[in-house]
């Protein structure tokens, strides 16, 4: 077998979509001011092709004749393995630092990802991207699911809008990810409260070895660092006066991230600071007085409710509900479909953009070489789907896209299309580049039609029965 690489239906190379917007010369759409609350659901943990490789018409595992011609050689077998269909409801992944981006892609070749897994296998848990934490023979990384085991995100995907071009915005693992989510870098700084001190940091963005032992989730937020100073998103959102939640769950975090011999869980609250939550460490929420901005997902299910929500809210699981392994696929797909039917149950559903996608590829395969951007990324691809009243249906998104679209929409929708950029935001820093404006970055507003009757809620049952085997 040979591995195959770039589109089945679109081209995954740096500028080769040229219908990918480019918001440093488009003027946001005027039908985007329907818009008036916008919600990502970031869970964790998977590619696309673990997910969605064998969606129809979407770009997902190279095949012939319903076999696949894609591989990733397993150097105790010596075989090149396939992708094959995974049906378990829990999964362990493979590592997943900076470092195993580059080996699973391997300059192009995507095959490096059975390597990565069997080279993380350890029976302590040195590696902190590694949720591997036991010795095991399990090599699950080729496996994909489909309707199956996730016959609600296959519903969301056949009844709104499915985005098969959508990049980890960073090739890295967790906490680097929500950096981006929220900002549009991971940096590693040098003097506290200083944009200016600040660099490009995929692996390790501060975050000291007693951050975890010195931080009380009993007392309030921690004044130690790490420190991030530079811009992120809500800097804009306060000083334009537009209201933001970020919602955390209450419950552990995974991931051994402190060099230990054991993989001892971390709690997780609105009030801990953490991989999953790290806003109340940059400076900016703390100056402009927004720590209270940090709730925890109860809050965001009572907005959604009485129609209070935020014009624009993050929601983040806690590792029971977050799909990265080892928790469960189907307690994650439940807890997103709560949610999810939370917010169509309420008066603002008529009014909302839901972005649900994942923070990395977890090690999982994925055919599809990343577009460069910078320094920084792209990383892999991962699932991405849009839930509105006014998603198309049935749609599939090939544009580039990545995380950062997410911030391009917000600041299309309620900042008239001001960027976090060091030279127009009144607060310089040293970041790479505006990633908003990346050519290779397509533009959210083409998943929508907002010439159409708003759509009706779509409620699901939280543990629905397996649908049905995808062709082939």
């Amino acid at each position: 077998m040979l591995c195959v690489l770039g589109w089945t239906s679109a081209s995954a190379s740096a500028g080769a979509n040229p219908s990918a917007g480019n918001s440093a010369t488009r003027a946001p759409s005027a039908g985007i001011r329907k818009i008036k609350h916008v919600v990502v659901i970031m869970q964790e943990n998977r590619s696309f092709d673990s997910y969605f490789g064998t969606y129809p018409g979407a770009n997902g595992i190279p095949m012939q004749n319903g076999k696949p011609t894609v591989c990733s050689p397993n150097p105790t077998t010596q075989v090149c393995e396939p992708p094959y269909h995974d049906a378990h409801d829990v999964n362990q992944g493979g590592p997943h630092a900076a470092p195993d981006a580059v080996a699973d892609i391997n300059g192009g070749k995507m095959d490096g990802f059975i390597r990565q897994q069997k080279a993380g296998f350890k029976p302590e848990c040195l590696d902190p991207n590694n949720p591997i934490c036991t010795n095991t023979s399990i090599i699950d990384v080729m496996g994909w699911h489909d309707a199956r085991e996730i016959p609600n995100y296959w519903t969301y995907a056949k009844q709104f809008v499915l985005q098969d071009a959508m990049f980890e915005p960073n090739a890295s693992w967790s906490l680097p990810a929500h950096l981006f989510m929220v900002s549009g870098w991971s940096a590693k700084c040098s003097v506290k409260d200083d944009p200016s001190s600040c660099v490009s940091e995929l692996q390790a963005p501060k975050l000291p070895p007693d951050f975890l032992a010195t931080l009380d989730p009993r007392q309030p937020i921690s004044k130690t660092n790490p420190n991030y100073p530079w811009t992120d998103l809500t800097y804009l959102l306060h000083k334009n006066k537009v209201s933001w939640g970020y919602y955390v769950a209450t419950g552990n975090e995974p991931d051994c991230r402190d060099d230990a011999a054991t993989c001892a869980e971390h709690r997780q609250n609105a009030r801990t600071p953490g991989i999953w939550n790290p806003l109340p460490f940059f400076t900016t929420v703390e100056q402009d007085a927004q720590l209270s901005n940090i709730q925890s997902t109860d809050k965001f299910v009572t907005a959604a409710r009485r129609g209070r929500l935020p014009s624009v809210s993050w929601v983040i699981p806690d590792e029971i509900h977050s799909e990265h392994p080892p928790a469960k696929v189907s307690d994650g797909q439940a807890w997103v479909t709560n949610l999810i039917n939370t917010v169509m149950s309420g008066p603002d559903w008529k009014s909302t953009a839901i972005f649900l996608s994942w923070d990395d590829w977890g090690g999982f395969y994925d055919h599809v070489q990343p577009p460069t951007v910078d320094v920084n990324g792209y990383g892999l691809r991962v699932p991405g789907l849009v839930i509105s009243p006014y998603a198309k249906k049935g749609y599939i998104d090939h544009h580039v896209l990545s995380h950062d679209a997410y911030m391009k929409f917000v600041e299309d929708v309620f900042l008239g299309g001001q960027r976090i950029d060091p030279a127009t935001d009144g607060r310089p820093d040293p970041r790479p580049g505006v990633r908003e404006n990346a050519s290779q970055l397509g533009d959210l507003a083409s998943d929508f039609d907002f010439t159409q009757k708003p759509r009706r809620p779509l409620l699901l049952p939280a543990h629905p029965k397996p649908g049905p085997a995808s062709p082939g």
